[in-house]
């Protein structure tokens, strides 16, 4: 085998990312590394559309917005 796909070149790899992050933050970063692929995966293929059709939000209120600043403009 030639290149970086050898056993040897990937041993090498491991015990540098091992040295660099030490042992307890590995698997923090594989795990948030599987996490970002998985939503990378899902926003190609579109997975993330079907959830935000079966999200239900309350109607929002217009008139929030300006009832808030107004009553912070009467306690003033």
């Amino acid at each position: 085998m030639t290149g970086w796909t050898s056993p040897a070149h990937i041993v090498l790899i491991l015990l540098l990312a091992l040295l660099l992050f030490g042992a307890k933050r590995l698997p923090e970063i594989g795990r948030s590394l599987g996490t970002g692929m998985r939503e990378f995966k899902d926003s190609v293929s579109g997975h993330d559309l079907d959830e935000l059709d079966q999200l239900q939000l309350p109607p929002a209120d217009p008139m929030a917005p300006l009832a808030a600043s107004a009553r912070e403009f009467e306690s003033i």
